[in-house]
């Protein structure tokens, strides 16, 4: 929503300011001009990609028009499921939830909570590292160590959308020049006609560079910073799983594990020690 409403901010300062200096909106509507652009900046796309970086980038746009999903209600969806998967490793042994993070599609305990179930990635980040757990094979260090790895390999392969859209928008001016010259091109060709016809050209031409411009600072550019932020924020629920984790491995209650957990999590979605410690309370109270 936001995306939209800058969007239309950055169009009703650019133009209204241009019609309010006396300027003519339909000398800036040139569509010739987007097509050069446009048709390079895709083409340019299409070339400097392979097919998982398009297809990435693809599945990537439709999350800018949608709100952050991690809420402080996720948070605390996930710290509760937490901590009843750590107490009932704790009450009842590591055995006792091999057939929760075998289908947690299937467990009652993970279906208590769908927000935490619809995210795929951090549903089989948290499963496969209690599977590590149940093996007892591994040490904490091992398992951090792991964790570290598989966090990066996480945060590279997100950041691949936030890079190619900054690429591309890096090129839009560029390109708008390139459209700009074709168009003084034309021009010069066109230098015997009349002086009023001539000055209309060079106009047209001229647009292309601000188009260049605009689309790559106004509209693309603040794609690939809002992706970035996007991608911060889903690494965050990585990091509070693996710290709960962690804390649970050496030997931590859960109840303390998962208030390692919080600790972790951005200043604008932490609970409070409070809230915390009574959604703990209230998921003791329904064991």
């Amino acid at each position: 929503m936001l995306v939209i409403i800058g969007y239309i901010i950055v169009c009703a300062s650019v133009f209204g300011g241009f019609a309010m200096a006396g300027g003519h909106l339909a000398a800036l509507f040139q569509p010739l001009e987007l097509l050069m652009i446009g048709g390079a900046a895709l083409g340019a796309f299409l070339v400097g990609n392979n097919n998982k970086a398009i297809k990435a980038t693809i599945a990537a746009l439709p999350s800018l028009f949608k709100g952050s999903r991690y809420t402080k209600e996720l948070y605390m969806e996930l710290m509760s499921l937490l901590f009843e998967v750590l107490s009932k490793v704790r009450k009842e042994g590591l055995m006792s939830i091999e057939g929760d993070i075998d289908k947690p599609e299937e467990s009652p305990l993970f279906s208590k909570y769908p927000a935490v179930l619809a995210d795929h990635h951090i549903v089989e980040f948290m499963t496969d590292y209690l599977r590590l757990m149940v093996s007892g094979n591994m040490d904490a260090f091992q398992i951090e160590n792991l964790m570290d790895n598989e966090i990066e390999t996480h945060h590279h392969e997100g950041a691949v959308p936030a890079h190619v859209i900054a690429k591309v928008g890096d090129g839009l001016p560029a390109f708008g020049i390139v459209a700009a010259v074709m168009g003084v091109v034309h021009t010069m060709e066109s230098v015997g006609i009349p002086p009023a016809e001539l000055g209309m050209l060079i106009a047209h031409a001229l647009v292309g560079t601000f188009l260049g411009i605009l689309l790559a600072y106004g509209f693309v550019g603040p794609l690939a910073s809002l992706l970035e932020q996007k991608l911060e924020e889903s690494s965050k629920m990585f990091q509070c799983v693996k710290v709960t984790l962690l804390a649970s491995l050496n030997g931590y209650a859960p109840a303390l594990a998962v208030e390692f957990g919080r600790k972790v999590i951005s200043a604008t979605e932490r609970p409070s020690f409070s809230e915390l410690e009574n959604h703990v309370r209230q998921v003791r109270t329904k064991n």
